[in-house]
């Protein structure tokens, strides 16, 4: 069976199953060479003290969140624990991206004498929460390590969540609050430019999307591990955001994913809150701002396409444009895991409001002005010459298993539809 990609509106349908195992491999390559610089496994057991060895990942399987999980392992030698939920394979259809890229990981986790556990479930319920602790400690045993967390990642990007307080399923939605929007988007198929429009949304609208994206859940998992007392005296806990330019924040951060952001950050204050109540000062949360990518939700928001493509132009002409992998490896290296934020939370670098900014680089004066102009000069006919289009197709692509360098697209999946 030949695989080759189905996209509809800016949204893959399939996956390549040996794509997704080779662009999990030429992360762990790039972790090699850049966080773990050259090291075997024996080396990274004995990093100096402030460096994770038992870390749980919250949404494993792509994007940041597999970037997180590929780093704390291939770079710092820690046993992980990660979570997602993923569509198997069937007789007729590959599985979901992050089926493939999982199964990869933990495949090349044992090869490299790494400890490595996958829990395939809702992240949201309270029996998946259950089942981590005790996963969680059976990681501990097998690495001979406490069974203590030093690293937790909130990386959850599901457009639904059952509360498991009343059983309520929630829809989040990517609207606009107060007006309607209108704003240019690009058919990464083809450039075709549109307008996309999106009516404003409702106050229940609102509030489903917070209790879908927003801190509630970060909030439940770090009170359930903490009263399973498998938290270190100085574990450290992230989430992602984004906020982006002021020319998407009637879509983004000032609509509805915006919203959701903002208890994001609630959460963050309470947690730290919770730490400091139960007398471990030396914890932490924190909220980090990552840089736009390109990624399984991002293609479908209105203005964000387009929005990106000039940004990775301008970002690649002066040579500071980084992939998720990179992206993340500078999180750890620079901010969270320097020397002297490793032993002091304090250390570690932040705004005025507490967060991690990693998106810097993008949001520079001169990256943005530049963007600016090239969104305002862009037609159908220029776009492929003044926007980087065919990069942002790439990554997307790449995203699902597809354009990945070394891998055949001629050659037959059927063996590798259940590896």
């Amino acid at each position: 069976m030949i695989i080759k990609p189905m996209v509809r509106n800016n949204i893959c349908l399939n996956s390549h199953p040996q794509g997704c195992a080779e662009a999990v491999k030429q992360q762990i390559a790039y972790i090699h060479q850049t966080l773990a610089a050259g090291k075997g496994p024996e080396e990274l057991r004995t990093v100096p003290a402030g460096i994770p060895k038992l870390v749980l990942v919250i949404g494993c399987s792509t994007g940041y969140g597999l970037a997180s999980r590929i780093a704390a392992g291939f770079g710092y030698g820690a046993a992980t624990l990660g979570i997602s939920l993923e569509k198997p394979p069937s007789a007729s259809k590959p599985g979901t991206p992050g089926y493939y890229n999982n199964y990869t990981f933990d495949r090349e986790a044992v090869k490299a004498g790494l400890i490595a556990q996958t829990l395939d479930g809702d992240a949201y319920s309270d029996q998946l929460k259950a089942a981590a602790v005790e996963a969680i400690r059976a990681s501990a045993e097998a690495a001979g390590i406490p069974p203590k967390l030093d690293l937790i990642i909130y990386s959850l990007a599901s457009p639904v969540r059952t509360d498991p307080a009343n059983g309520v399923l929630y829809r989040s939605v990517i609207k606009p609050i107060g007006k309607p929007y209108a704003g240019k988007t690009v058919d990464m198929m083809s450039g075709k430019i549109t307008l996309a429009r999106a009516e404003p949304a409702t106050e229940e609208e609102i509030a489903h999307t917070i209790k879908v994206m927003g801190g509630e859940d970060w909030e439940r998992w770090i009170h359930t591990l903490a009263e399973a007392q498998v938290l270190s005296a100085t574990v450290r806990t992230l989430a992602y955001t984004y906020i982006g330019p002021e020319l998407s924040w009637p879509i983004y951060k000032n609509g509805t994913i915006g919203r959701a952001k903002e208890d994001l950050e609630r959460a963050c204050r309470a947690i730290n809150q919770y730490f400091v109540a139960a007398g471990q000062p030396q914890a932490r949360g924190w909220v980090s701002v990552n840089k736009a990518l390109v990624t399984r939700s991002s293609a479908v928001i209105p203005i964000i396409p387009l929005y990106v493509s000039c940004l990775f132009k301008v970002m690649k002409a002066q040579g500071i444009h980084e992939s998720c992998i990179a992206q993340i490896a500078r999180l750890y290296r620079e901010r969270l895991y320097t020397p002297e934020a490793r032993e002091d939370p304090n250390k570690v670098p932040v705004d005025s409001q507490g967060r991690i900014r990693i998106d810097d680089w993008e949001m520079r004066e001169e990256v943005q002005q530049e963007t600016r102009r090239l969104m305002e000069a862009v037609t159908e006919e220029n776009i492929h010459e003044i926007a980087d289009v065919g990069g942002f197709r790439h990554d997307f692509l790449e995203a699902h298993g597809f354009e990945v360098a070394g891998v055949d697209y001629e050659a037959d999946m059927a063996s590798w539809y259940r590896p």
